[in-house]
């Protein structure tokens, strides 16, 4: 926050400048937006990725030392090629299986980052709702939490079925 503030000179705090709060919905206003959700974009987008690449690049290392992959090479295919047709096809499975997890994870995850830049979303009101222990709204809060958990699940299982051939709807055949 600091060092957007110091180097850029952008205000950090809010969702609207003072003058735009009160104001209805105009052209200004959504541009007045967009100048302040810049930062907790690239917050929660570099916390998300950072988990993500962590596990493609495990996956990938993996898949490198597998012998499929050293056949390939010694076919005289591309180092690109080579990456692009075999290991990150494989490696790219629980990139798209964590995907749509990151739904509940911005819900949620965002309420720090929400708190601590004053941007008056569903952060703060959970918060709010747990210090006055207003169980109703915390409890709406977990309800859309747990619908977030699963339509990310359901969009993630279905994103996997249609890249993996391996993958298939159904439960297995009998003998």
């Amino acid at each position: 926050m600091y060092v957007a503030f110091a180097n850029f000179g952008v205000k950090v705090g809010g969702l609207f400048s003072p003058e735009f709060e009160t104001l209805p919905w105009s052209w200004a206003k959504f541009v007045n937006l967009l100048s302040h959700l810049w930062l907790p974009v690239l917050i929660l987008a570099i916390g998300g990725t950072a988990n993500l690449v962590r596990t493609m690049r495990a996956t990938m290392l993996d898949e490198l030392r597998k012998q499929y992959v050293t056949v390939a090479r010694a076919k005289g295919l591309s180092e690109f090629a080579v990456l692009m047709r075999y290991p990150v096809r494989i490696a790219i499975n629980p990139i798209l299986s964590q995907t749509f997890y990151v739904l509940p994870w911005l819900f949620s995850g965002g309420m720090v980052v929400e708190i601590v830049l004053n941007l008056n979303t569903a952060g703060p009101v959970l918060w709010r709702a747990l210090l006055r222990q207003d169980m109703y709204t915390a409890g709406a809060y977990v309800v859309i939490i747990g619908t977030l958990t699963a339509l990310g699940s359901l969009i993630s299982d279905i994103l996997l079925a249609a890249v993996d051939p391996r993958i298939r709807f159904g439960g297995l055949e009998s003998a």
